[in-house]
């Protein structure tokens, strides 16, 4: 089997003591993987994506956090070439989904096994998805966190904490129109989340989602109500206590434009954060991407 593997050395995992690249590739000789591993920082995963596809290999494993395998998925999208995954990254939500064991050991196991599972993705102007998308508050904070590690060379959870008292203090409403087959609606809101698939209502934690193959965009529009509402909003969101009605507005649709007042908007994409022409049209690919990862029963399916 001819295999690729895209692994990110920025990624939070690969750069502590534990993990390194000679541990990944005894790994794989342990497990009897025969692949051709390539390095290469955050910047590159992309454009080295691109490359691997080219080659046409029967796999693709990317090693990293969400970001990366965001980047190398977008690559293989509707290709019909597998992807394998070593969570390397800090959160891992995709892999927690998607039920792929978070130790480096286990996870090589399960690529060697190979069982192969079709799943949705999500797609916002021609960009790929694989968690969920964003509008309003949530690009700027991250904006606002990158520019803090910068200028006081402080790590990403010091600088998210300075971010979002900054973030906070300017916080804003926004005019938007969604806009689908059956429904329009217009709002003013301090943010947007589409996510691929169903998430839990618990949105600033980004909980886990039961199924990524239910052909679903799960779209969340925040109720208005200035600075003071939103940091409610959050400490509900924390302690679980969030109410549909009350709190946010909940979608759920295969395909729909969003539009703004601006003609251009900054957006969160998979953590990664996007210049994008409106009207953004959001879509739900379903299957378009093959995954190896436990099989487990989904309402999908059936």
């Amino acid at each position: 089997m001819k295999t690729k593997v895209l692994l990110n050395t920025s990624a939070g995992t690969l750069t502590g003591s534990d993990v390194n690249i000679d541990l990944v590739e005894s790994l794989f000789r342990t497990f009897g993987i025969d692949a051709e591993i390539v390095p290469a920082p955050d910047f590159e995963i992309r454009e080295q994506s691109r490359r691997a596809v080219e080659t046409k290999p029967d796999l693709i494993l990317a090693g990293g956090g969400d970001g990366t395998i965001s980047a190398v998925a977008s690559a293989l999208a509707n290709t019909g070439i597998n992807l394998g995954i070593l969570p390397l990254g800090t959160l891992n939500h995709f892999a927690k989904d998607l039920q792929i064991p978070l130790k480096l050991e286990a996870a090589v196991e399960l690529i060697a096994k190979g069982p192969v599972r079709s799943i949705d993705m999500g797609e916002v102007n021609g960009h790929y998805f694989i968690n969920n998308s964003s509008l309003g508050v949530y690009p700027r904070l991250v904006k606002n966190r990158e520019e803090q590690r910068l200028q006081l060379g402080i790590g990403k959870w010091p600088a998210l904490l300075v971010a979002a008292f900054l973030v906070f203090r300017r916080v804003s409403d926004f005019k938007v129109e969604i806009i689908s087959e059956d429904m329009h609606v217009i709002r003013k809101t301090p943010f947007v989340f589409v996510g691929n698939n169903q998430y839990d209502v618990s949105l600033f934690t980004i909980r886990n989602r039961s199924s990524l193959n239910r052909g679903v965009l799960s779209i969340y529009i925040g109720n208005r109500g200035g600075r003071l509402e939103l940091l409610r909003l959050m400490l509900r969101a924390i302690t679980g206590r969030l109410v549909q009605s009350k709190d946010f507005t909940a979608l759920n649709l295969t395909e729909c434009l969003i539009r703004t007042v601006a003609k251009r908007i900054t957006i969160a994409v998979d953590g990664e954060l996007l210049k994008m022409s409106t009207p953004l049209h959001y879509r739900i690919h379903p299957g378009a991407l093959r995954v190896i990862a436990p099989e487990r029963a989904e309402a999908g399916d059936e």
